[in-house]
């Protein structure tokens, strides 16, 4: 998979099993254990701020995304995008003022 197909900011419409099509901004992509994950902010109905992690594949010679099903992979593929997308809070520092 080329890298220059997948910068970060990048918008990509995705159509889910129903067949919805939906708009999502490329927030981070990681490469643990051999597999490429992303991270997605949908664009639409996210007033929570979610971001959505997808498990990047092939099918027919063609990148997709896929739900992952393992809940022990998607908690430590969230735990590091967690880490990486989410600003730490230094609160020491902002209690000084």
């Amino acid at each position: 998979m080329d890298n220059e197909l997948f910068m970060e900011g990048m918008i990509y419409t995705l159509t889910d099993e129903d067949g919805k099509e939906s708009e999502f901004q490329l927030i981070g992509k990681a490469e643990l254990d051999g597999e490429t994950y992303v991270a997605l902010f949908p664009l639409e109905d996210n007033e929570d701020g979610a971001y959505v992690i997808l498990k990047m594949g092939e099918e027919e010679g063609e990148s997709v995304f896929n739900s992952i099903e393992d809940d022990d992979e998607f908690e430590k593929v969230a735990a590091y995008f967690d880490e990486k997308l989410i600003p730490e809070i230094d609160y020491d520092e902002s209690e000084e003022g």
